[in-house]
């Protein structure tokens, strides 16, 4: 269900009205809403219920999400910079891309297994990966879908490698790093 900016603000309200057992307040249920791209960020969500939300590409920067029911959520490329995630439930979510740099996961359930090595490659960006899935997500690579460490591998190899057509030996030397961290975590796993 797509929800308006509003509607959402009006939402956030009830339930810090709720969360101060103030009347006319009821606990955010956000559950299955369509979120993606929204602007969360500050926001005091604690305890919401946001099971299986599409939080694609949110904003949720230093956003309250402790206790939180986030299970199956999409929060791929959201935005979660000090956000406090502690007590979380983060079973199934998809964090791909999310950038969590200062996030709060203690005591977070994450039932899959998350790398990321930040500010590498022509971008400067994120590259992520999730072990559980062997999937590595970085930057527009395959359609945003990203591949296995083996594909990833093979494409810094073509474009940044000898063989490719704009060598650039400090982005495949960065590239290459990572991908060594990243198999050795997967054989720790």
């Amino acid at each position: 269900m797509k929800i308006s900016a509003e509607k959402l603000q009006e939402i956030i309200k009830s339930h810090g009205r709720w969360l101060r057992n103030e009347e006319g307040g009821e606990r955010a249920n956000l559950r299955d809403a369509y979120l993606s791209g929204a602007n969360l960020s500050d926001a005091y969500l604690s305890g919401a219920n946001l099971r299986d939300a599409n939080l694609s590409d949110a904003n949720l920067s230093d956003a309250n999400l402790s206790g939180a029911n986030l299970s199956g959520a999409n929060l791929s490329g959201a935005y979660l910079s000090g956000a406090n995630l502690s007590g979380a439930n983060l079973s199934g979510a998809n964090l791909s891309g999310a950038n969590l740099r200062g996030a709060n996961l203690s005591g977070a359930d994450l039932d899959k297994t998350y790398y990321q090595v930040v500010r590498i490659g022509s971008r400067r960006g994120t590259t992520t990966y999730c072990v559980d899935d062997d999937n590595v997500l970085c930057g527009c690579w395959n359609n945003y879908k990203g591949g296995t460490l083996e594909e990833f591998k093979t494409r810094v190899e073509s474009v940044y490698g000898r063989e490719g057509n704009n060598p650039n030996e400090q982005y495949y030397d960065e590239y290459m790093a990572a991908i060594t961290f990243f198999a050795a975590m997967k054989e720790m796993k």
